[in-house]
């Protein structure tokens, strides 16, 4: 197990009005109080008659004018013994898909297409994994260049194969996982004592590389009453929240003058730029590239940031429980602790800009108590 050690994963920074350059950043402040000072805000400032127009998750209050968010009323959630949060992934983290889901999916699409020679086996898929570092099209295309194309398969229509394949295996990998495939283990136990302990668990199937339906399908198997105690953050919720109600332009409600419009307009464009100058950053320096564009870089922040929303936590009192490289890059821009989750596709994978790399959950690996204890072995 490879492990990479942190101090604190918790820290604490006091907010200082003194720091706050703009209405903008008094604005976001007011509505995250405990936020770190010096995390990124790239808003225009917007009138208090913006925040009246906006739908947001939590009970509102009144602070100096504006409509503010706070977290929704619940026992549990009002006084929970540290102020911790626990955003967890789908893939690779609750269920290994990659291994179990993808490779019999695909084979399920193989055959029904009739393609009796196209059989992947667990050492083909994890070479044309690395390969096309995810990309399936990619995958496919790889596999059948070199095993060969069925011989009545125009060349003009390549492509149009592929795409019937990519249907095919979606459909299959869908009912796999809503009935055979199995949780990780430990998965469950994991999400008990965090809720035991008053931890909020929150998991994110908003940017699931198999799709919001496919991943909550997948958090189903936990059962209705284990599902009431966490909290789930899919596309929807990422619409509703602040931050994706800002940057994403939900929140352009007709009533809403062209001024505001236009200032929410350049915000959104001004972190798109920035993500992109980040990736493109990222991917100079990076041996291991990382193929995540800067579209879904945004979606992967606004479900972050949605997910510590939700819970009620500041941004970096959450902890990321990843499995994939670009959750860790979402992670690392918004100043988010996270700890990798390897799985198949991920065991050779280097994560430095992880706080720890787990194997699993339980035992010597991934658990509460070393969440809680703020130490790594």
């Amino acid at each position: 197990m490879e492990a990479a050690t942190f101090c604190s994963i918790l820290y604490t920074l006091r907010f200082s009005s003194n720091t706050v350059a703009s209405n903008t950043n008094r604005l976001y402040n007011e509505t995250y109080p405990h936020r770190n000072s010096t995390s990124i805000c790239l808003f225009p400032s917007f009138s208090s008659a913006f925040l009246r127009n906006c739908n947001f998750p939590g009970k509102s209050l009144r602070v100096s004018g504006f409509s503010v968010l706070s977290s929704p009323s619940n026992p549990h959630d009002q006084n929970p013994s540290p102020e911790l949060a626990v955003l967890l992934e789908v893939d690779g983290v609750l269920m290994d898909a990659y291994r179990l889901g993808n490779r019999q999916a695909f084979n399920l699409a193989f055959q029904k297409l009739g393609l009796d020679c196209a059989n992947w086996t667990e050492p083909v898929y994890l070479d044309l994994l690395r390969k096309s570092s995810g990309d399936e099209e990619r995958m496919l295309i790889f596999y059948f260049n070199r095993i060969g194309w069925p011989t009545s398969l125009p060349t003009s229509e390549k492509g149009a194969f592929v795409k019937s394949v990519l249907r095919e295996k979606k459909n299959a990998l869908e009912e796999l996982m809503s009935t055979s495939l199995p949780l990780r283990p430990g998965a469950v136990d994991f999400i008990d004592d965090a809720y035991n302990k008053g931890i909020t668990v929150v998991i994110l199937t908003s940017y699931s590389k198999s799709g919001d339906k496919v991943a909550r399908s997948i958090v189903e198997k936990f059962g209705h009453e284990r599902l009431s105690k966490v909290k789930i953050i899919g596309n929807e919720e990422v619409e509703r929240s602040f931050y994706g109600q800002l940057v994403l332009g939900k929140a352009m409600s007709s009533d809403l003058d062209e001024q505001l419009a236009k200032e929410a307009r350049e915000a959104a464009s001004a972190e798109k730029q920035k993500i992109a100058k980040e990736v493109a950053s990222m991917l100079k320096l990076s041996v291991d590239l990382d193929t995540t564009s800067a579209e879904s870089l945004q979606k992967i922040v606004a479900t972050l940031r949605a997910g510590a929303e939700f819970a009620g936590v500041p941004v970096y009192n959450c902890v990321l429980i990843a499995g994939s490289r670009s959750g860790v890059s979402g992670a690392e821009q918004i100043g988010m602790p996270c700890v990798v989750l390897r799985s198949s596709f991920t065991s050779r994978g280097e994560f430095p800009s992880a706080n720890a790399v787990m194997d699993g959950f339980g035992g010597a690996d991934l658990t509460i108590s070393k969440l809680l204890k703020r130490r790594w072995s």
